[in-house]
């Protein structure tokens, strides 16, 4: 039980602005609001850049994405499709950040 409590702790205080998360939504769409609230909660604890962008604004990412939305990239590659699977969020964020 105190080692759970001490990684929780430990990740509170870890920030991760290395991993920069966007995602591809649209109004209304259960799923990528479930993801972005995901998203949010993660964020408040790793301080990772997050930015949304709605695929309709642009017809181009429609025809891109379609109906298969959210899409969530992490530092530009997709890691995400209709949904933020918990247990990969988490190895990413807790993963060492890339060297340079």
């Amino acid at each position: 039980m105190l080692d759970w409590l001490r990684r929780q702790l430990g990740a509170a205080q870890r920030q991760r602005p290395d991993l920069a998360f966007l995602v591809y939504s649209r109004a209304q769409c259960h799923l990528c609001d479930v993801a972005w609230e995901q998203l949010l909660f993660a964020q408040r604890r790793y301080g990772f850049p997050l930015e949304k962008i709605d695929v309709d604004s642009d017809p181009g990412l429609v025809a891109e994405h379609g109906d298969c939305v959210p899409v969530v990239l992490v530092n530009g590659k997709v890691r995400f499709r209709g949904q933020v699977n918990e247990v990969l969020l988490q190895k990413f964020l807790e993963s060492p950040p890339a060297r340079s």
